[in-house]
């Protein structure tokens, strides 16, 4: 009976009108988007949402729904939002401080500032670089963490990963990594001589002034706080318990929308904070939105932590997060002078966000995505635009085989004239299936299913063989 309370609640208060701040001016684009993000929470089930742009300097914020559909309090531009792996362009934003000061060369191997530092490979151990780290082409296994330990928890995470898989060379095969951005939190602290909780307040929170940021869940308990959903066939639930991520620099960063624009702001801008103050010369700035390599199997490439993406005539920098039932987008586009943000607390809202970052590039910048646009992974999910796939699909022959992870594989095969990708357990458990085809060179589109119009890449080596699949951004390498 609680859960049938909490969501005629819940959709009680997504009926209500949405809350702009007081005195900023009408917007029709604005208010278009609303409805649209109105009409997207009700389908999908997403309890929560604060959006907001900034459009030629000027800010505007909109808030709908509630914090929690079990204790519903409105969302308002001070509600905070965990925004996972956002906080990984926030790591960059320090590191560029400390390359600045002189602490940090991002060509130095990572061994001249955590000497014990090893993974599996010795000669990676030796020669990886801080800008392996902030541009995930450490090339081992990312997708691990590790527990909490207070103020020794990177240090001991570090510790920990000295058997991780090596998937590629580095460089080689760019495959989004967690554990290299939890990597570059030790490296601060190391230099700053400061748990990277306090590292990272002084560094980005303080000098821009974003009164609302925290790292931790005693941060987040003091704030208006949106708690994770999860929504499945039509019943949308809180998550619990909520864990904040052990990795400030790889996801642990929560705050409002108020201090996201204003973060957005200083990336829009030339390094200096609201008050005046010189935090970041334009040209780290701007070094950090210089494309450092092109993401293999598709159109998009790596910055310093920026994931970047021609839109139409225009070059956006982004990053996506997803953790414990939020799923939320920062996107700047610094020639037009323009951001926006959408944070959600279900884990259907890249649906939504999805939706709303189109229309605002082509209501607000007059751009579209093109059909079959090859897209990557930049933290969370998303579908091809208009996928179509190719009329004549390639010969299949040359990507058949198994390709492994450490926790899974992927067998590309076959079956009943169809081309499948299925995902199988390491561990045990049923595989999963996914119907595919080309729309691309090396690019699979999901065809059928839940995961519909998500995409697939394929690597190839220096020798032009096809030696990696690339799943949800994750690589993994094929097998004998």
């Amino acid at each position: 009976m609680r859960y049938y309370v909490a969501v005629v609640i819940a959709v009680a208060c997504l009926a209500a009108p949405p809350r702009p701040l007081q005195g900023q001016p009408a917007d029709a684009r604005l208010d278009a988007l609303v409805t649209l993000a109105e009409a997207g929470m009700k389908e999908h089930g997403v309890p929560g949402v604060a959006l907001g742009v900034i459009v030629d300097g000027r800010e505007a914020i909109r808030t709908l729904g509630v914090t929690n559909v079990e204790d519903p309090l409105p969302v308002t531009p001070h509600t905070v939002f965990p925004i996972a792996s956002i906080s990984k362009t926030f790591a960059a934003t320090a590191m560029m401080r400390l390359v600045e000061q002189g602490k940090v060369d991002l060509r130095a191997p990572v061994r001249s500032y955590i000497p014990e530092f090893r993974v599996r490979d010795d000669a990676v151990s030796r020669e990886v670089t801080p800008w392996h780290l902030l541009t995930h082409l450490g090339g081992w296994e990312g997708q691990v963490s590790g527990p909490e330990r207070g103020t020794e928890t990177l240090k001991n995470f570090v510790g920990t990963i000295t058997d991780l898989m090596q998937i590629a060379p580095p460089g080689q095969a760019w495959s989004y990594n967690n554990a290299g951005f939890s990597i570059a939190g030790r490296v601060i602290e190391t230099v700053t001589g400061t748990p990277i909780n306090r590292a990272i307040r002084d560094l980005v929170f303080q000098p821009l002034g974003l009164d609302h940021a925290g790292t931790t869940s005693g941060d987040f308990i003091v704030q208006r706080f949106a708690s994770g959903h999860t929504t499945r066939d039509g019943r949308t639930t809180l998550q619990r318990p909520f864990s904040a991520s052990t990795s400030v620099t790889a996801g642990g960063v929560g705050l409002c929308m108020t201090d996201l624009l204003a973060y957005a702001r200083f990336h829009l801008g030339d390094g200096t904070a609201a008050n005046g103050e010189r935090v970041l010369k334009r040209e780290s700035l701007e070094q950090m939105r210089t494309p450092q390599l092109r993401k293999q199997g598709n159109d998009d490439e790596i910055g310093l932590a920026w994931h970047i993406r021609r839109v139409g005539a225009v070059r956006t920098f982004g990053h996506g997060g997803t953790l414990g039932g939020h799923i939320l987008l920062l996107e700047i586009v610094p020639e037009r002078n323009f951001a926006m943000a959408i944070l959600t607390n279900a884990n259907t809202g890249w649906r939504l966000i999805q939706d709303l970052e189109r229309e605002a590039l082509s209501s607000y910048l007059g751009v579209r995505y093109a059909a079959n646009q090859a897209i990557a992974h930049r933290g969370l999910v998303e579908t091809i635009p208009s996928a179509q796939p190719l009329a004549a699909q390639p010969d299949a022959a040359p990507y058949l085989g198994t390709y492994a992870r450490p926790n899974n594989s992927y067998v590309v095969r076959v079956e009943g004239g169809k081309l499948m990708v299925q995902d199988r357990p390491n561990g045990g458990g049923p595989p999963r299936d996914f119907p595919v085809a080309f729309y691309g060179p090396d690019r699979l589109v999901v065809t059928e299913g839940p995961d519909r119009g998500q995409s697939i890449e394929f690597i190839r080596d220096g020798a032009d063989r096809v030696n990696w699949i690339r799943v949800v951004g994750r690589a993994a390498v094929r097998t004998p």
